[in-house]
């Protein structure tokens, strides 16, 4: 398993970081995703090598809010 950094601004609460966290696990081969607005940052926990980083950003910014970059 590996594990990527998305850097997501827009998050203001904890119910940003759910909508942000639910939209990643919605996108195949992600197994966990975990928000974290006081740092900005999105661990994303992947099950297949083949997800999708930009099927990630586009789930992200659907919700209104903006990928900055991938670590």
């Amino acid at each position: 398993m590996k594990t990527i950094e998305l850097n997501v601004t827009g998050m203001k609460c904890v119910h940003c970081e759910q909508h942000v966290a639910e939209a990643i696990e919605r996108v195949p081969g992600v197994e966990k995703a975990v928000a974290d607005r006081a740092h900005d940052r999105v661990l994303v926990r992947l099950s297949d090598d083949e997800a999708s980083v930009e099927a990630m950003k586009a789930a992200v910014e659907a919700q209104d809010y903006k990928v900055l970059g991938v670590e």
